[in-house]
C-alpha cells in the first residue's frame, strides 16, 4: 500500500513539478510536429508523454496553486515534527511518553501531507482524458519497474541460486574501513 501511494506521489510530483516549471508550448508544439519515425527515442517530458493541451496544463497549474499555502504549512509541520522527535531521541534519556507523543504528532503531519498529495491528485486526474489516465498508469508502472531494479542494482547482488544478497547497512554494528558491515560474532 505505501508502495503503491509512494510510486503515485512520484509520477505525480515529476507531472506537477513539470507543469510549473517554465514555459512548455514551445517544447509541445515541437512534439506534436515530429514524425513518430524521426524520434530516436521516446520522450522523458510528462507533458508530452501524457499530451496534455494548453487548457489542461492551466487547470492543473490553477489546482496546484490553490493548495500551495496549505501544502507550504503542512510540509513546514512535518519537518518540526521530524525535528521535534529527533531532539527527543538525541537527549540522553528520553521519556517513552513524550516520544509517544511525537511519534503521533508526526503521524498527524504525514498523514495530513498524504491526504493533501492524494486530494490534489484525484482533482488533476478529473481534468486528464481516459485515454491520458491510462498513459499515466503506464508511465507509473514503467518507474516503479525502473525503481525497483535500481534498488535491485544497488542494494543486492544475485548470489547463490538467485537468492537475493541484500546490503545490511542498518545494522547497529560497526562499519569496516570499506564501509561494509562487520561480521558480528554470535556464541556457538
Amino acid at each position: 500500500m505505501i508502495n503503491t501511494i509512494k510510486t503515485i506521489m512520484v509520477a505525480f510530483a515529476a507531472i506537477s513539478m513539470v507543469l510549473l516549471a517554465a514555459p512548455i508550448g514551445g517544447q509541445y508544439c515541437l512534439a506534436q510536429q515530429q514524425p513518430e519515425t524521426q524520434q530516436s527515442s521516446p520522450p522523458q517530458d510528462p507533458i508530452i508523454l501524457l499530451g496534455l493541451t494548453p487548457e489542461q496544463r492551466a487547470k492543473i497549474r490553477t489546482i496546484r496553486e490553490a493548495n500551495r499555502d496549505e501544502r507550504t504549512a503542512i510540509n513546514q509541520r512535518v519537518r518540526e515534527a521530524n525535528r521535534a522527535l529527533e531532539e527527543i531521541l538525541n537527549s540522553s534519556d528520553p521519556d517513552e511518553a513524550v516520544v509517544e507523543q511525537r511519534l503521533s504528532e508526526l503521524a498527524l503531519a504525514q498523514a495530513a501531507q498524504m491526504r493533501m498529495r492524494v486530494l490534489t491528485e484525484v482533482r488533476i486526474r478529473r481534468v486528464l482524458t481516459p485515454e491520458q489516465q491510462e498513459r499515466l498508469r503506464n508511465l507509473r508502472e514503467q518507474a516503479k519497474r525502473l525503481r525497483q531494479s535500481d534498488i535491485l542494482n544497488r542494494n543486492g547482488r544475485q548470489g547463490d541460486g538467485g537468492r537475493v544478497l541484500t546490503n545490511r547497512g542498518n545494522t547497529l554494528a560497526p562499519l569496516s574501513p570499506r564501509g561494509s558491515v562487520a561480521p558480528s560474532k554470535q556464541p556457538r
